[in-house]
């Protein structure tokens, strides 16, 4: 049986194939970026956008949809000499820890300022990035990923539901512990709630939706899902077809399937549910999230029908 190894962080967060903890890089240079659109990293699946912190250098963050909380890494909290905040509780994949926080006085990327937070810290090894920028930065703005450009976009959110356009679908979405969950998905004639995860490479499927299933899906190995303080969850690696989002349906969908902590976090542990990330959104070619607005609009692919997936 295959072994899959992959990192996915906290709370619907960061997931990244570190190996070895590596030296933190240079700032990058200091260049103007344009103030609405961003450049890509292609280090992983994931999204990487340059942020200023504090004024102190430009860093390479995930921006991460599925996390609650914008995160550091230790090692750049350290570099950067950050004042220590307030302990708190985060919910990873694998439960609740108690992590230490650092206050960062500023962030800015494209038009985003928020004020001062406490930023969760994590070992940069296990945490898979420098930093992650969460919903609490995010609420009030729309975040644009566009896989044909390979760019990424933030603006102010209209605060009205998106319109589709020819070639496009809109689903609306509903609110939980400020997070926008999907209801108008389907797999197998179930009802699917899907969270868009940004953050995650892999997209992960709770218990409750294998179960639903008629038939078991394909099985592609079995996935070991590594949280940010190291803990470690096991996962079965499935390949979905005939999975119903709006009026769309893709095949060859993997998926890790594991009983993680956000699950229960959403109320969603006794529900089919899918936390949608980056393998499963690059099959459209555009997909806008618009946080106050509750909607998601997806730029449909040339062809929707996917051949079997795999990690």
């Amino acid at each position: 049986m295959e072994r899959i190894a992959a990192l996915i962080g906290l709370a619907l967060a960061a997931a990244h194939p570190a190996a070895a903890q590596d030296a933190l890089p240079a700032p990058a240079p200091e260049t103007e970026v344009p103030a609405d659109v961003l450049a890509i990293g292609a280090e992983d699946l994931r999204m990487t956008v340059p942020v200023d912190v504090g004024g102190r250098g430009v860093w390479p963050f995930v921006i991460d949809t599925g996390a609650e909380r914008t995160v550091l890494s230790r090692e750049l909290a350290e570099r950067l000499a950050l004042a220590p905040g307030r302990p708190v509780r985060v919910t990873t994949m694998t439960g609740l820890v108690v992590t230490p926080t650092a206050v960062v006085p500023a962030l800015r990327v494209s038009t985003l300022a928020p004020p001062a937070i406490e930023a969760p810290l994590f070992g940069r090894v296990n945490l898979g990035a420098i930093g992650m920028i969460g919903l609490d930065a995010l609420q009030g703005h729309a975040v644009v990923i566009d896989f044909d450009a390979n760019t990424m976009s933030l603006r102010p959110s209209r605060r009205r539901k998106l319109v589709a356009r020819e070639g496009e679908i809109v689903v609306t979405a509903k609110r939980r512990s400020g997070q926008l969950v999907v209801t108008d998905a389907r797999w197998g004639g179930r009802r699917v709630s899907v969270v868009i995860d940004t953050g995650s490479p892999v997209t992960i499927a709770n218990p409750a939706l294998l179960a639903a299933a008629r038939r078991a899906p394909a099985r592609l190995g079995t996935l070991s899902v590594i949280a940010p303080d190291g803990s470690v969850l096991a996962a079965d690696a499935r390949a979905l077809d005939g999975v119903e989002i709006g009026s769309v349906t893709l095949n060859g969908v993997a998926v890790a399937v594991a009983d993680a902590a956000p699950f229960h976090r959403f109320d969603l542990a006794d529900t089919p549910a899918l936390l949608l990330g980056m393998e499963t959104l690059r099959l459209f070619r555009r997909v806008e999230i618009d946080f106050p607005g509750r909607s998601i609009r997806f730029t449909l692919p040339r062809a929707v029908a996917r051949p079997r997936g795999a990690f």
